[in-house]
C-alpha cells in the first residue's frame, strides 16, 4: 500500500475507480513531505468520502432507504455480497481517512512548537472513522492500526474499541479547549480551524457513538453539549468543478452508475404526499405535518424513478454534505431525552426540533407553503391520538416518531443503518424496514477480502453478512 496525501480532486478521483486496495499498515516509503496541514486535509476529504460516498450509499441500501435496480447495485439490493465488496469502503476508511488523521497527529507530535488545537482536530478526525469502522464492521483494528512496523494488526472488540473512541474524544476535547495552536487558513475544510466548532463537533461524535451502544443516560449528557446551531454543523463543502462536485451529485447526475439506484419505495412514501405516493398508508402528514417541502428538496422524480434532488436540493452540484450535524443532534436529544429522562423531556425536544423544521430546517429550497411541523401534544400518542391509532402506550408511540423522524431527517447518511440494527428488536417502535429478499436484514459490513488474504489476525470464523456485531446482539 502507498499511503498518499490526498487533494480534494486527486481523492475523489482515486475513490469513483473503486479498484485502489492496500494493506492498512504497509510502509508508506515515508509519507510525501507535507505539513500536518496539508494531511489533516486529506483525513478531511476521506472523511466527506466516508461519509456521503460509497459507504453511505451501501449503507442506505442496507437500511432500506435505496434500492439497486441494474448492475452491482441490484446485486446489494438481493444481499448478494461478496468480501471483496468492502475493499474500497476500508481502503477509503483506513488510508483515506484514519491513516492521513494518525500521520497528522504524528507530524503534529513532532513539530515541536505544539498546535493542540490542531491536534484536537486530528484526534476527532480519528474518533470518527473509528466510530463509524466500527458500528459497521465490528470488531476492527485500532491501536496497532497505522504502525508500519506491524503487518499484521491486531483487531480489538467493538465495545473496547466505543470506549476508545470515547477516550479519543476526551482528549480531543481538553485539546481544543487549549485554544492555540490553529492549523494555517484553509487546511481545515471544515471550520478553519475553529475550536469550539470542533468541540460541539466532538460532543456531538460522544453522544452518537452512546447511542451505538444504547448508552442512553450518557448519550443526553454528551448531545446537551453538542452543536446547537445549523451554522457549527460539520458539513462537506462542493463546489462546480467536477472533482469537487457532491458526491451525490456526481453519481447521480454525473456518472454512468445514477441509472443503477433508486430511492426505495419505502422511503419515498414516508414523505411524498398525494395521489404519487407508493405506499400511501406510510405518509407521516397530518393535520400537523405537512412534508411536501421536505420530499422536494430531498427527492426528485425523472425517468429513472425517485432520487436524490440533484437539481437544486439535498445533491445539488454545490449542496454541502452532512457528516455530523445539528440536527443529529437535536434528535439525540429527543431519542436519548426519552429513553432516560421521560415522556415530557423526550417530547420537549422533539417539539424543538419540529418548530426548527417549521421555520424551514434544512430544506434549502423548500417553498414556505409546503412545511408545517406544528407542536404535538400529549393526547397527539394517546391510543387513539393522531400519533398513535394503534394503541400502544404513549411513550412508545413517541419513540416511534422519533425514530422515524431520524430515519428521514439523516437520509442518505451512515446513521440509519446504525438505527436500523439498534432498534431491531423493539418490534413496536422500530422504522419498519422489511428485508428486500429473504426474512432478515443485513447487519454488518463484510470484512473486506483484502484482509482476509493478509492479515492474519482477521477474525475467524469470519461473521456472515447477517450476524449482529456486539453492541447489536
Amino acid at each position: 500500500m502507498k499511503s498518499i496525501l490526498y487533494t480534494v480532486g486527486a481523492a475523489l478521483a482515486l475513490y469513483s475507480c473503486n479498484n485502489t486496495v492496500g494493506d492498512i499498515n504497509d510502509d508508506p516509503n515515508s509519507l510525501t513531505s507535507s505539513t500536518y496541514e496539508s494531511i489533516i486535509t486529506g483525513a478531511e476529504v476521506g472523511t466527506a468520502i466516508l461519509h456521503s460516498g460509497e459507504t453511505a450509499r451501501r449503507a442506505g441500501i442496507f437500511a432500506g432507504q435505496f434500492t439497486g435496480i441494474d448492475r452491482q447495485h441490484e446485486g446489494f439490493s438481493n444481499y448478494t455480497v461478496v468480501a471483496s465488496d468492502f475493499d474500497p469502503l476500508w481502503y477509503n476508511a483506513y488510508v483515506n481517512t484514519l491513516r492521513n488523521a494518525l500521520e497528522a497527529e504524528t507530524a503534529i507530535r513532532e513539530d515541536g512548537e505544539g498546535a493542540p488545537i490542531a491536534l484536537g482536530i486530528s484526534q476527532v478526525l480519528q474518533a470518527n472513522g473509528f466510530g463509524t469502522v466500527a458500528s459497521l464492521f465490528g470488531d476492527i483494528p485500532f491501536e496497532e492500526a497505522g504502525q508500519v512496523d506491524i503487518s499484521d494488526p491486531v483487531y480489538e472488540d467493538q465495545v473496547e474499541v466505543y470506549s476508545k473512541v470515547q477516550s479519543l474524544l476526551d482528549a480531543a476535547i481538553a485539546n481544543l479547549q487549549q485554544g492555540t495552536g490553529r492549523p494555517a487558513t484553509g487546511s481545515d475544510i471544515y471550520f478553519d480551524g475553529n475550536p469550539q466548532q470542533w468541540i460541539a463537533t466532538a460532543w456531538t461524535l460522544k453522544a452518537r457513538f452512546y447511542m451505538h451502544t444504547k448508552q442512553y443516560g450518557q448519550a443526553y449528557a454528551a448531545a446537551r453539549n453538542g452543536i446547537s446551531s445549523p451554522e457549527d454543523n460539520m458539513s462537506s463543502p462542493h463546489g462546480t468543478a467536477q472533482d469537487d462536485s457532491n458526491l451525490y451529485y456526481q453519481f447521480f447526475a454525473v456518472e454512468t452508475r445514477g441509472a443503477d439506484l433508486v430511492v426505495s419505495d419505502f422511503m419515498a412514501s414516508l414523505i411524498e404526499p398525494g395521489a404519487g405516493n407508493p405506499i400511501p398508508g406510510n405518509y407521516r402528514g397530518n393535520a400537523k405535518t405537512n412534508e411536501a417541502g421536505r420530499f422536494n428538496y430531498l427527492l426528485t422524480k425523472n425517468s429513472v424513478g425517485i432520487q436524490p434532488n440533484f437539481n437544486n436540493g439535498y445533491a445539488a452540484q454545490e449542496a454541502s454534505a452532512p457528516v455530523v450535524t445539528f440536527e443529529e443532534n437535536m434528535l439525540i436529544l429527543a431519542e436519548a431525552g426519552l429513553r432516560s429522562g421521560g415522556f415530557d423531556t423526550g417530547l420537549t425536544h422533539l417539539n424543538e426540533y419540529r418548530a426548527y423544521l417549521n421555520g424551514g430546517g434544512y430544506m434549502a429550497n423548500a417553498d414556505a407553503a409546503d412545511i408545517l411541523y406544528e407542536a404535538y401534544v400529549a393526547d397527539d400518542f394517546a391510543a387513539g391520538g393522531m400519533e398513535n391509532t394503534d394503541g400502544i402506550s404513549a411513550t412508545d408511540a413517541l419513540l416511534r416518531e422519533i425514530l422515524e423522524e431520524r430515519y428521514v431527517t439523516l437520509f442518505g447518511q451512515v446513521e440509519p443503518f446504525n438505527d436500523t440494527r439498534r432498534t431491531l428488536g423493539e418490534t413496536n417502535v422500530r422504522v419498519a424496514v422489511q428485508p428486500n429478499t429473504g426474512n432478515q436484514l443485513p447487519q454488518r459490513f463484510l470484512y473486506p477480502q483484502s484482509e482476509v488474504d493478509r492479515n492474519e489476525n482477521t477474525p475467524t470464523p469470519i461473521p456472515n453478512f447477517f450476524e449482529p456485531t456486539d453492541v447489536n446482539q
